[in-house]
């Protein structure tokens, strides 16, 4: 039995070099960053105070908080700053399929919850009204 899944999340031009988004995806908030040469997936909490990773600024492999500046390695999760911290946040593996990004998460979720990573405001909206007007039947 495969526990894990891949998930589409996005075309990968939805997500500009040098920067991330946030995204749900199988129940988990995940920060998905383009690197330019390539896109790695963390959980979007910053171990310290729960800062959002998706608005940091990314410097190399790694980003830096907004909240409190702690430097997080994208490829290992682990804290880089302040030193000694071993804090570290999950990270997920990710693919490009047709210029979508993929990410694998563990297990299967009952339910699929995710939606794709937003550009601008309004489109964040338009994600979040289609989701509100979903409803599922139990009874089918």
């Amino acid at each position: 039995m495969n526990d894990r899944q891949w998930l589409r999340i996005t075309a990968c031009e939805n997500i500009p070099p040098r920067e991330g988004r946030a995204t749900m995806a199988g129940g988990r908030e995940i920060a998905l960053f383009n690197l330019g040469d390539r896109f790695l997936a963390v959980d979007n909490s910053c171990p310290h105070k729960g800062g959002p990773l998706s608005d940091g600024i990314v410097t190399g492999a790694s980003v830096v908080c907004p909240l409190h500046t702690w430097k997080v390695s994208l490829e290992t999760g682990c804290v880089e700053r302040p030193a000694g911290a071993g804090a570290c946040v999950r990270t997920y593996p990710t693919r490009i399929e047709a210029g979508v990004v993929l990410v694998e998460l563990p297990g299967r979720p009952e339910r699929e919850t995710w939606q794709p990573a937003a550009t601008t405001e309004e489109e964040t909206a338009t994600v979040g009204r289609g989701l509100s007007e979903l409803r599922l039947d139990a009874s089918s």
